[in-house]
C-alpha cells in the first residue's frame, strides 16, 4: 500500500500546476520543420536543374514566415512550370509510378516528418533529462516548446535542431577524387570569382597536423601557388606579376587553388603535399591515397560550391565530397586559422543510424578524449562485419548530418556491431551526440524561427508582482463583497474561492500553464463571478423590499439574474475564441484562463451559491442580512 501511495503522490506531483517561463525564467523556442528541405531531397540528385531550384525557390519564398501549406504551394508551382514529377522523383516500390502517387508519396512523407520531428524531440528531452518542458504543434508544420530553468542556451539549440542523420560510408582516396575537383574547376571556369571572399592566406595550410607531411614549406594559397608555378615548363602564368599570376589561378582553378594535397602510397607510408595547379588527372599514379585538407578561412566558400546544383551534377555519380566536422587544430596566438580535412565518400551509405540501438558518452582508453559509443541491432551488427570485412586497410567515415566525425582506418572485422564517434570537444558535447543519436534521425531538418530567453531575476520579479497584484485583487473583492452584502459577501466570497481552486485545478489536470496574463485571466474571471453573485443579490433585494419571504426572494433571484448571467458569461466565451484559435503564447494562455474561468463562474454561482442559500433556508431562517436596508 505504501508503495502505490508513493507512486500515486509522484504521479499527482508530475501532473501538478506548472509556471509559464515568465514567472519562472527559462527558454521558449518556436520550431519550423522544413519540409520543402525534406521534398528537395526526395528528388533524385542526378535529375535536379534550375528550373528545379528555381521552383524550390519560389516556393520558399511564398511560404516562408505563413502558414500556407508548403507541398501544396509546391506542387502549385511545379505544375505552373509544366515540368512533371516524373523527371525528378520516384517510388522505391513501384516500377512504374505515375504523378499521382508521387503526389501521394510525397504528402505521406511531409505529414509524416512533422509528426516524427515531434515525437523524436519529445524523446531527446525526456532522455536529456529536462522536467516539466511543455511541446505543443502549432498550426501545420510548427512546433512551440517552454523549457524552463535553462542553463546553457547553445546546447538546447543543438539538442533541438540536430537533424541526427548517421551514415557510414566508405572513403574515396583513389583518382577519382582528383577527376571530381577537376570536373569542378572545369564547371566553374569563367564565373565571376567571390570577391569576398577572403584572399587564401599563405600559413594557413602549413599549419596542418604533422603526421600528414612536413608542410612547413607547403601553400596553397593563390599566391603561393603562383611562386610555385613560376618555373614550370609552359607555365600560362609566366611573367605575371605575382597577385596578377594568383588572380588568374583563382580564375582558372575556383576550387583546387583552395586545396591542399596529400600523397601517400598506403596508409603506413608518410604522405607528401602535392597541389593540383597546371595538373591533369593522369599526372598522377592510379594507385595510392590522396588527402586534401582546406583553410577554415576558406570552408565557407567551399561550402558555398559544393552546394550549387550544378556542381552537384558534376561531379561523379557515386562521390560526395564533404569536411569533418571538427578542425585538426585550434587557432594558434599568431593567428594560424583552423585546417579541416576534405573527403570524397561513396554517395550511398554502406549503413545508417537506424540500426544503432544504444549510445552513450565514454573516453577513448588510448587519448583520453570524449567519444561516442555505438552499439547495433543483429541485423545491424551483420551488416557491420560484412562492411568492416570487406574493407581492411581503408577508412570508412562515420558521417553525421553531412559532416565527417571520424574516418578510422578498418584494422579488422568487427563481428559486434561496436563503433565509435570521436571529436566531441567535451564530455558535455558527447553526451548531446549520444542523447540524438538515441532518439533518432529527423526526416527533415528543422529551423529555429523565434526564440525568447527569460532570466531567473526576471522571473523571480514576475512571481513577486503577479502574486502581489492577484492577492491585493482579490482581498479587495473580498472586502467589498463583506461591507456592501454583509452575510451575503460571505457566500459570494466562499464561491469565489471555489472559483479560484476549481481554475487552477482545471488548468493543472489539463497539463495548463500558469503565466502572468493567465493570472490576468485569472483575475478577470473572479471579477466576472462577482458580478454574478451581485446580479443576484441585487435581484434578491428587489423581492425583499416587496415584501417577498427569504425564500421567495432567494428563488425569484436566482431565476431573474439567471439570463443576466447566461449572456454575460456566452459573450465572455465568445470574446475568447479568436484568441484560441489565432493566439499563441501569453495570448493563448490568457484566453484558456479566461475561458475556464466564464465556465466555472456558471456553476459557482448557480450551484454552489444555491446550495449554500438553499441550506439557509431549509434551516428555518426567515431573514438573511445581504445589505438590504433595515425598514422600520
Amino acid at each position: 500500500m505504501g508503495c502505490l501511495n508513493g507512486e500515486s503522490f509522484i504521479k499527482a506531483r508530475n501532473g501538478r500546476l506548472k509556471l509559464g517561463l515568465d514567472l519562472r525564467g527559462g527558454m521558449y523556442v518556436t520550431l519550423e520543420v522544413d519540409v520543402l528541405k525534406l521534398i528537395e531531397e526526395s528528388a533524385d540528385p542526378s535529375s535536379v536543374d534550375d528550373d528545379f531550384v528555381s521552383i524550390l525557390d519560389k516556393t520558399r519564398k511564398e511560404t516562408d514566415n505563413t502558414d500556407n501549406d508548403v507541398l501544396e504551394t509546391f506542387l502549385k508551382n511545379f505544375r505552373g512550370s509544366g515540368k512533371s514529377l516524373l523527371q525528378y522523383f520516384t517510388v522505391s516500390n513501384q516500377s512504374d509510378p505515375t504523378e499521382a502517387s508521387i503526389e501521394e508519396k510525397l504528402r505521406r512523407d511531409s505529414e509524416g516528418a512533422v509528426e516524427q520531428a515531434l515525437e523524436v524531440i519529445k524523446q531527446r528531452i525526456n532522455k536529456y533529462e529536462l522536467s516539466e518542458v511543455n511541446i505543443q504543434k502549432q498550426g501545420a508544420r510548427r512546433i512551440v516548446i517552454e523549457l524552463p530553468d535553462v542553463k546553457d542556451e547553445k546546447e538546447i539549440r543543438s539538442l533541438l535542431q540536430t537533424t541526427a542523420r548517421l551514415e557510414f560510408k566508405r572513403v574515396v582516396m583513389d583518382r577519382n577524387l582528383i577527376r571530381a575537383f577537376m570536373a569542378i574547376d572545369n564547371l566553374l571556369k569563367g564565373v565571376k570569382p567571390d570577391t569576398t571572399a577572403a584572399v587564401a592566406d599563405t600559413a594557413a595550410l602549413a599549419a596542418a597536423d604533422s603526421t600528414k607531411a612536413d608542410t612547413t614549406k607547403t601553400d596553397t594559397a593563390a599566391t603561393a601557388a603562383a611562386k610555385d608555378t613560376a618555373g614550370k615548363k609552359d607555365n600560362p602564368y609566366a611573367g605575371l606579376s605575382d597577385d596578377e599570376a594568383a588572380r588568374r589561378i583563382k580564375r582558372d582553378y575556383p576550387l583546387s587553388h583552395m586545396l591542399g594535397g596529400y600523397y601517400a602510397q598506403s596508409e603506413k607510408s608518410s604522405y607528401q603535399p602535392f597541389d593540383l595547379i597546371l595538373k591533369k588527372a593522369e599526372d598522377f599514379p592510379e594507385t595510392g591515397l590522396y588527402r586534401f585538407i582546406i583553410s577554415g578561412k576558406q570552408l565557407p566558400q567551399l561550402l558555398k560550391i559544393l552546394d550549387r546544383p550544378d556542381v552537384k551534377r558534376a561531379m561523379p555519380a557515386d562521390i560526395d565530397i564533404i569536411v569533418a566536422a571538427k578542425p585538426e587544430g585550434t587557432p594558434t596566438k599568431d593567428g594560424t586559422p583552423e585546417i579541416f580535412d576534405v573527403y570524397g565518400v561513396a554517395r550511398e551509405a554502406d549503413l545508417t543510424g537506424d540500426v544503432v540501438t544504444e549510445a552513450f558518452p565514454s573516453f577513448d582508453q588510448a587519448s583520453n578524449r570524449p567519444v561516442v559509443l555505438m552499439e547495433m541491432n543483429a541485423d545491424g551488427a551483420e551488416r557491420w562485419a560484412q562492411i568492416t570485412g570487406a574493407n581492411i586497410n581503408k577508412r570508412i567515415a562515420i558521417v553525421l548530418d553531412g559532416r565527417v566525425y571520424s574516418a578510422p582506418v578498418v584494422q579488422n572485422k568487427i563481428p559486434n556491431g561496436s563503433s565509435q564517434i570521436t571529436g566531441s570537444g567535451s564530455p558535455e558535447e558527447a553526451n548531446l551526440l549520444a542523447v540524438v543519436l538515441k532518439a533518432g534521425a529527423l526526416k527533415a531538418p528543422v529551423k529555429i524561427i523565434e526564440e525568447r530567453v527569460v532570466g531567473p531575476s526576471l522571473g523571480e520579479d514576475s512571481i513577486r508582482r503577479g502574486i502581489s497584484s492577484s492577492l491585493m485583487s482579490f482581498a479587495l473583492i473580498i472586502l467589498f463583497m463583506l461591507l456592501y452584502y454583509a452575510w451575503g459577501g460571505g457566500i459570494a466570497d466562499i464561491a469565489l474561492l471555489m472559483n479560484v481552486l476549481l481554475v487552477v485545478a482545471g488548468l493543472a489536470g489539463f497539463g495548463g500553464t500558469l503565466t502572468l496574463p493567465g493570472i490576468a485571466g485569472l483575475i478577470l474571471s473572479t471579477a466576472m463571478a462577482v458580478d454574478a453573485n451581485i446580479l443576484i443579490f441585487e435581484r434578491m433585494r428587489e423581492e425583499l423590499y416587496a415584501g417577498k419571504t427569504l425564500k421567495a426572494a432567494v428563488d425569484q433571484g436566482f431565476e431573474k439574474a439567471w439570463s443576466a448571467i447566461i449572456d454575460s458569461n456566452i459573450t465572455h466565451m465568445l470574446a475568447t475564441i479568436p484568441l484560441l484559435i489565432w493566439g499563441s503564447g501569453p495570448v493563448k494562455g490568457f484566453a484558456v484562463t479566461l475561458l475556464a474561468g466564464a465556465i466555472i463562474t456558471l456553476f459557482t454561482a448557480v450551484v454552489i451559491t444555491r446550495a449554500m442559500f438553499g441550506i439557509i433556508v431549509d434551516s428555518g431562517a426567515t431573514t438573511f442580512n445581504i445589505g438590504q436596508k433595515r425598514t422600520a
